[in-house]
């Protein structure tokens, strides 16, 4: 069995010996070349397979390589070393563990046994793990592992509390895990190296086996992963490796794409061939990918062409808010959908971070638009989120007992599963529900004396919330929930994780909100229970337990999980200053490099129609924001946009962002002065009584009647659609705006 070549890519299989850079842009059929290269040595140069070297990121992407060269040879390649980094170095070093002080028996631990570990010696020190999260010492430690830094390097190099109490920790967890007969992923690719410094003859022994070396997704290594393909690959010098440099995305997690960029000096001789003809994407989406990624300095540079010339224009979508971003994309998918276009399997919706999730979901869900996320779990599954709605639930229901269970001790009150059996056997045998039986834990002769007043103490608080929340609404109970549990610093305290999840968590208070918005007032007498009761019945509804993942649907998921994936159509979403690209991106060297390459696989994962969108406003951390086009929008060529909006057309130019400046048109960027009052992004806006507001979705109205201050501050409106007529609505969430034009008619 033979494939089909182009010039390019059979010149990279076909290379004979020496180093081999093969840059291979999207979708330029890279896995076929490294399979093909591997099948070629075997078959042309009589390289045994055993003899072979081949280095994927996922074990996924290693079964399927392994499948197509057993289908180009006709046989299974017996004996080939294909895996990702950490199988091939586990597997080495099963053959080499006694030479390092462990057995040949030795346990892998994952993340969870590394932090438990963790916390252990954090305990054994005296030091609090609510102080110090093991996750976050875990982080410091494995950041340090993949640097080949040492305990003794990181504590010299040691500048915040943190990393000091790491670099001790990390001393004491290399003779602990050695003790176990363990390790850790990161010790997977440490060790080996260990192995050769203090072992030369079996470096020598490993050099001489591998004749040649191929690593995939080259630009995604880190130091310790590229040392030791350059050890391994000294002796034969036959080091070939595939990747996209514009496709460098995970700094974060330790990658350095400076190695591919040094590639060809650490290894002089190389032979550099690039793969840039593409077979996935029309030329309209590669031209906007191409103008984007060139405004990066760093990079070897390509350009992106393919046979499929023309194509549909990429849609530039500027929206209100992020529910009219949402419900716009939704209506477009479902007229696609309706008019033969295409199915939901074949389009996917990409964002930047999980927490962006929320309004697609429900606007999906609203057009009933069968969905499905990778990577994450839907928005009402994730931790943070059932736990804020577990005290919800208590609050509406104090007998509800899994609900009690599930935050009884979060944030962390010193309850553990012990004390909550001996609760359970009181509660069984007294016939009442767990919350009322915490509240005479007192009388509970079984726990210790601490453990029955913190108990008591969580009777307490609910007691506090039920009373404070009453009739209030969904987004104020929550907001009454996040004040009085402390969840938020719960959180804090995860490390960058947990700055996610917060955010998750003010998704939620602000979908609270909408959710009051479109509730009928006339008929919320009728209605049976509070607020919150029916706000905890329609969240029931949109997560049901039986709800099929495997449903084919629109695919959402952020963009860093889309790498390696394609559909015929895409969106990015959320594309504004600040969110893509993050904040804290210009807070790093190449941070916004980075964030422009990873827009970039964005780009690229579409095959025929792209959909970029961004928000003049959306909420984030805590409030409602005026936003600005990505900065990457500036760079699409005029020639390829269709540009679309969802703004009203009343709405005057100086009041918000307009869509991004491309090239050869006039400069439409937010001005700095807006010339508004200075809280017009402010927690507490002014409104007055008599004058005209506009809803994104309800249109003009009067404001009525003013209460409440801050983040309670609340508008009666009275909409001048009749069918939509008087809404109370909470200031902080419904995105209204002056309505100047009404003033003026």
């Amino acid at each position: 069995m033979t494939l089909p070549l182009n010039p390019a890519q059979r010149e990279a299989v076909e290379y004979p010996e020496g180093p081999l850079l093969v840059l291979a842009g999207a979708g330029s059929g890279k896995t076929r070349v490294l399979t093909a290269r591997i099948a070629h040595l075997i078959t042309q140069h009589s390289v045994p397979a055993q003899r072979i070297f081949a280095v994927t990121f996922t074990n996924k992407a290693a079964g399927e390589m392994r499948t197509r060269v057993a289908q180009l040879l006709g046989s299974d390649p017996r004996g080939l070393w294909i895996g990702t980094f950490h199988s091939l170095s586990a597997r080495l070093l099963r053959r080499e563990a006694p030479l390092l002080g462990f057995g040949p028996n030795f346990t892998i631990y994952d993340a969870d046994d590394s932090e438990a570990l963790v916390k252990r010696l954090l305990e054994a020190k005296q030091l609090s793990p609510k102080a110090y999260p093991p996750r976050s010492v875990h982080s410091v430690i494995s950041g340090a592992k993949n640097r080949m830094v040492l305990p003794e390097e990181l504590g010299a190099q040691a500048d915040t509390p943190l990393v000091r109490v790491a670099a001790d920790i990390y001393a004491s967890l290399v003779p602990a895990l050695k003790q176990a007969n363990a390790m850790d992923f990161d010790d997977l690719l440490v060790h080996p190296l260990t192995l050769f410094r203090e072992h030369p003859e079996r470096l020598a022994y490993w050099q001489d086996r591998f004749q040649h070396v191929l690593v995939d997704e080259f630009q995604d290594t880190n130091a310790a992963q590229y040392l030791l393909v350059k050890q391994l690959a000294q002796r034969h010098r036959n080091l070939c490796v595939v990747g996209d440099d514009d496709q460098a995305i995970y700094g974060w997690r330790g990658a350095d794409v400076r190695h591919m960029l040094t590639f060809q000096s650490d290894f002089p001789g190389t032979k550099l061939v690039r793969l840039e003809q593409n077979y996935r994407s029309t030329q309209v989406i590669l031209d906007a990918a191409n103008g984007i990624i060139a405004e990066n300095k760093t990079r070897l540079g390509k350009t992106l062409f393919t046979e499929k010339k023309g194509g549909a224009p990429v849609v530039l979508l500027s929206a209100a808010d992020e529910r009219d971003e949402a419900e716009w994309l939704a209506n477009e998918y479902a007229r696609r959908v309706a008019e033969g276009d295409v199915a939901y399997d074949e389009m996917a919706i990409l964002y930047r971070t999980n927490a962006q999730s929320r309004p697609l979901e429900e606007a999906l869900r609203f057009r009933g638009i069968p969905y499905r996320l990778i990577g994450a779990i839907s928005f009402y599954e994730r931790r943070e989120v059932k736990d804020l709605l577990a005290y919800l639930r208590l609050v509406a229901n104090p007998a509800d007992d899994e609900a009690f269970l599930r935050v009884v001790n979060t944030p962390r009150r010193g309850i553990g599963d012990a004390s909550l059996a001996v609760l359970g056997r009181a509660a069984t045998i007294w016939q009442k529900p767990l919350l009322e039986t915490a509240r005479a834990a007192d009388r509970v002769s079984d726990l210790r004396p601490n453990v029955r007043q913190a108990l008591i103490g969580v009777a307490e608080l609910l007691g506090r919330l039920r009373e404070a929340v009453g009739q209030a609404d969904p987004a104020t109970a929550l907001e009454t929930v996040l004040a009085t549990t402390g969840y938020e610093q719960h959180l804090a305290e995860e490390g960058a994780e947990g700055l996610e999840r917060i955010e998750n968590v003010r998704e939620l208070v602000a979908g609270a909100a909408a959710w009051a918005e479109v509730q009928d007032p006339e008929s919320m007498e009728t209605l049976i229970g509070s607020p919150v009761e029916r706000y905890l019945t329609q969240a029931a509804l949109i997560t049901p337990a039986d709800e099929d993942r495997d449903v084919p649907g629109v695919t959402l998921t952020t963009t860093h999980m889309a790498k390696g994936l394609e559909w015929p159509t895409v969106t990015l979403a959320g594309l504004e200053d600040g969110l893509f690209p993050l904040a804290r991106a210009a807070e790093n060297p190449g941070g916004v490099e980075e964030e422009r390459r990873l827009c970039y696989v964005g780009l690229t994962r579409a095959r025929e129609k792209l959909y970029l969108s961004w928000a003049r406003t959306r909420y984030r951390n805590g409030r409602l924001e005026l936003a600005q086009p990505s900065r990457f929008l500036d760079a699409l060529p005029p020639q390829v946009v269709e540009e679309r909006s969802t703004t009203p057309s009343w709405q005057p130019a100086m009041r918000a962002p307009q869509p991004p400046r491309l090239r050869g048109a006039s400069a439409r960027r937010l001005p700095a002065d807006l010339g508004f009052p200075e809280d017009v992004s402010q927690d507490a806006p002014r409104y007055v009584k008599g004058e005209r507001v506009r809803h994104r979705k309800f249109g003009g109205g009067i404001v009525r009647a003013v209460s409440g201050e801050g983040r309670d501050l609340r508008v009666s409106v009275d909409f001048d659609d009749p069918d939509i007529g008087t809404k109370q609505l909470l200031v902080a969430y419904a995105g209204l705006e002056r309505d100047w034009e009404g003033d003026s008619a």
